[in-house]
């Protein structure tokens, strides 16, 4: 086997081509014809040259380095020195068969052998004549074979169409040398200086850029004419290519002058800043790369990184993009990518920060203590959407800080209170002044963590408007199959939120878009009680107010029954926002008899609070006797939790008509108009004349004008009252009551149960009616509030009289002529 060196047109140079050295590249017409008459052998040692083609009249050097080709040459060195060359057909094999080489080859002549040090053989062979294997002699030591001379056609001299091809090939040989920075040249008198036009065509072919294949389909053409037409036209095509390449060159080399140039300008840019005592701008774009080699980010970001920080470094600085662009490399190189917090799975420790922290809501406690326990166990669970619903005050802001801290995660919070552009979500795209990016990736570079308990405050009252749907843009941060791929319109990529542990607050579910609220996990946080309060106050407040008013528990001292006298006296709500700022009044009270040196109770007592805050706002007992007919104590719920309020109802001379006041509501009205119906239906089962509606007018009030009401909840409450005016009958003391009517005289549930039995306990109500299938709602409440209260279930309206309405007349009783004995 035969390693060679490749002569070719592109490294040809004159010195070559008149060398003083045993063998000329240049064939002249005489040793052609001296050539052509020598005789071809029977047979010829065939040796197999790995990616070359040998042409007639064409001189080369090969290196032999394997076994079989340095014995071949040897060999045959001895004797008449020819051998047949053939090229094998896949250059990879190291020792191919007789059936991997092409058999058609030419004869050569070994011109001279040098032996190299390292024991190979370089060999200078020239190309005689063409031949072609007819059969396999054998194959050891090396090939032997019976060979055939084939005979190659030529045109007569006189045939024009052949001398234009062999002219035209000249030129095209001597446009490749010019078109080529490679060649000298003076090779293109060499080529004008060949005499034999199949010399020409051979050394050409032989010298060409072309695969051994194509050499190949060459060498196997026996007529001159159409051998020479195929080079010319592969000539052309490696003219083609020559001058598509210069004009690359041209193109690649003007760039190059024009990044040279912008190099230079910016290095004086940078010098002049320098020597100004400004900054430079190359610093800045280094400072950037040392921080990315830091972070700890997957391909695909660094990828992103690499490709706008080279645009950057492009950038006029005096572009108003330029600053755009900086922030942008600013908060990639600031966003935690990959970078989690450890969480600490010790439930114990976690459970006594939440009972620390807050007083109550068991029910949310439970349920981040079950989130923790299964992410312990399973450790790739994603992140539940938790929706802490309930009035204000009762700690669902504060509730995200306390699992923040058990859960040793970083605590952001956004408000979403009015919010209305999507925008604010999303981001900006950076193609405006002043882009930025949405306000979660901004609390999430803020948190400096990927994991962080991120709390989304007041997600109910989100608005909309021409900028967009921000609760619409909430869905995908806030659903966990697909914010593990975020976008953000400045990031431009995805961002995995999937970690992230949302808390979102509400005060209402009603305002909340549905296909949000879907995604999300509704737990309810409701009022506490007055025990809660107290504890909370003792606990929590009174200690924070007394810290942050510069004061120490030495300077004052509230016991238990302090503590529950400003519950009662001074405030009246769900949650405890009311009794925090009465705890912020005293100890300004107090701070300011230190400062001044006034004498005071350091122990309070309730006339030490009554001097403070005033004279109590609220009786404790806000229930009112039931010495007058017709008034009623209804259960209501608010945005800021229950309440109990009065159905008053009066019947006077009239024409039988029902007039409503105090600021109802449609629904209100229709239950007011529902409950006159059905007494009329039913008058005399209820011991009432139906001539009574003729003669009598009925008014029905509900008190606190100012404060609008509705709902279809005080339909019992209005027919009671209603009923009681028309009897004169009272009504059963410290009861108080809830629940829809309709027109056939059935009961149905309503909602807000807790809220309003927690208004009952303050008002010191005793016994509740309520609708048989609101029990199940009884039953979720813890049994603590439940104490002292006495409930009645009931399915039908004449229940509900029979409990509510009792045999006693009030006292004063007006006695209606037509009413019936």
């Amino acid at each position: 086997m035969a390693n060679q060196k490749i002569i070719t047109l592109d490294s040809l140079s004159l010195q070559d081509m008149h060398s003083d050295s045993e063998f000329i590249p240049l064939l002249s017409s005489e040793d052609e014809e001296e050539m052509n008459k020598e005789e071809l052998p029977m047979e010829l040692a065939i040796l197999p040259l790995r990616n070359m083609v040998l042409f007639p009249g064409v001189v080369i050097p090969i290196t032999a380095g394997r076994d079989k080709s340095i014995k071949l040459l040897n060999d045959v060195q001895k004797g008449e020195k020819t051998i047949g060359v053939v090229a094998q057909i896949d250059e990879d094999i190291e020792d191919p068969s007789f059936d991997e080489i092409y058999h058609t080859g030419t004869v050569a002549r070994i011109l001279k052998v040098l032996k190299l040090p390292d024991g190979n053989i370089t060999v200078i062979l020239q190309g005689k004549k063409r031949f072609e294997i007819e059969e396999l002699i054998t194959e050891e030591p090396y090939f032997r074979a019976k060979v055939k001379e084939v005979v190659e056609t030529r045109p007569e001299h006189e045939d024009t169409e052949f001398r234009a091809i062999v002219e035209s090939i000249k030129e095209a040989a001597v446009d490749i040398i010019k078109n080529n920075p490679n060649i000298p040249s003076e090779a293109s008198f060499a080529i004008k200086n060949i005499e034999s036009d199949s010399f020409l065509i051979n050394f050409i072919s032989s010298n060409m850029s072309l695969s051994v294949e194509e050499k190949q389909t060459l060498l196997k053409i026996v007529d001159l004419k159409e051998r020479a037409f195929e080079t010319l036209k592969l000539m052309n095509l490696e003219i083609q290519r020559l001058e598509l390449h210069n004009v690359i060159q041209s193109k690649v080399r003007f760039d190059l002058d024009q990044q040279q140039k912008e190099y230079f300008l910016h290095q004086q840019m940078k010098t002049i800043q320098e020597e100004l005592g400004g900054f430079s701008n190359e610093e800045e774009f280094e400072e950037m790369r040392e921080k990315a080699l830091l972070k700890k980010w997957d391909s695909k970001v660094k990828e992103r990184f690499d490709k706008e920080l080279m645009k950057f470094q492009r950038m006029n600085p005096q572009v108003a993009e330029f600053s755009i662009q900086r922030n942008y490399l600013e908060l990639f190189l600031e966003l935690p990518w990959d970078e989690f917090s450890k969480d600490n799975f010790d439930l114990k420790n976690a459970q006594k920060i939440l009972d620390k922290d807050h007083y109550g809501i068991e029910e949310v406690k439970k349920r981040v203590l079950e989130h923790m326990a299964v992410l312990k166990l399973r450790n790739d669970l994603k992140s539940p959407i938790l929706c802490l619903y309930g009035p204000p005050g009762v700690g669902k802001t504060s509730i995200g800080k306390s699992i923040a801290e058990a859960l040793g995660r970083e605590y952001v919070r956004i408000s979403l209170g009015g919010l209305r552009d999507e925008a604010e979500i999303r981001g900006h795209r950076k193609t405006y002044i002043g882009a930025m990016p949405g306000r979660i990736i901004q609390s999430i570079k803020k948190a400096k963590t990927s994991n962080p308990v991120f709390l989304l405050d007041e997600i109910d009252k989100l608005s909309t408007s021409n900028s967009g749907d921000p609760s619409s843009a909430l869905l995908e941060v806030l659903d966990p199959e697909q914010n593990s791929d975020f976008y953000d319109n400045f990031l431009e990529m995805g961002y995995d939120l999937s970690k992230v542990m949302f808390i979102a607050t509400s005060n209402s579910l009603a305002s909340i878009q549905p296909a949000l609220r879907d995604r999300m996990e509704i737990i309810e946080m409701n009022g506490y009680t007055i025990e809660e309060k107290v504890e909370i106050g003792k606990q929590h407040l009174f200690p924070k107010q007394l810290k942050e008013h510069g004061l120490t528990s030495k300077d004052a001292v509230l016991g238990k029954k302090q503590m529950e006298f400003i519950v009662t006296k001074y405030t009246r709500e769900s949650g405890v926002r009311g009794l925090d700022k009465k705890l912020a009044h005293i100890a300004r009270g107090i701070a300011k008899a230190i400062v001044m040196e006034e004498s005071y109770e350091i122990k309070l007592n309730e006339d030490a609070i009554v001097k403070i805050l005033g004279t109590p706002r609220f009786d404790s007992d806000k229930y009112e006797n039931n010495e007058v007919a017709g008034v009623v104590t209804g259960l209501a719920w608010t945005s800021v939790g229950g309440d109990i309020l009065y159905i008053e109802s009066l019947v006077s001379k009239g024409k039988g008509n029902l007039t409503i006041t105090g600021n109802l509501g449609t629904v209100m009205k229709e239950s007011a108009t529902i409950a006159l119906e059905y007494i009329r239906a039913h008058a005399e089962d209820l011991g009432i004349s139906p001539e009574l509606f003729e003669h009598y007018k009925v008014h029905i009030h509900v008190p606190e004008g100012a404060t609008p009401k509705d709902g279809p909840s005080a339909g019992i409450t209005m027919l009671t009252s209603m009923v009681s005016s028309f009897t004169q009958r009272k009504v059963k003391k410290n009861l108080a009551m809830t629940g829809e009517i309709t027109l056939r005289g059935k009961v149905l549930p309503v909602g807000g149960i807790k809220e309003k039995i927690l208004a009952a306990k303050r008002a010191n109500i005793k016994e509740i009616v309520l609708c048989k299938e609101n029990k199940k709602d009884i039953d979720e409440i813890k049994e603590d509030y439940l104490k002292g209260l006495t409930f009645h279930y009931v399915d039908r309206m004449e229940e509900v009289l029979k409990i509510a309405i009792t045999d006693q007349k009030v006292k004063g009783a007006k006695n209606f002529e037509i009413v019936k004995k």
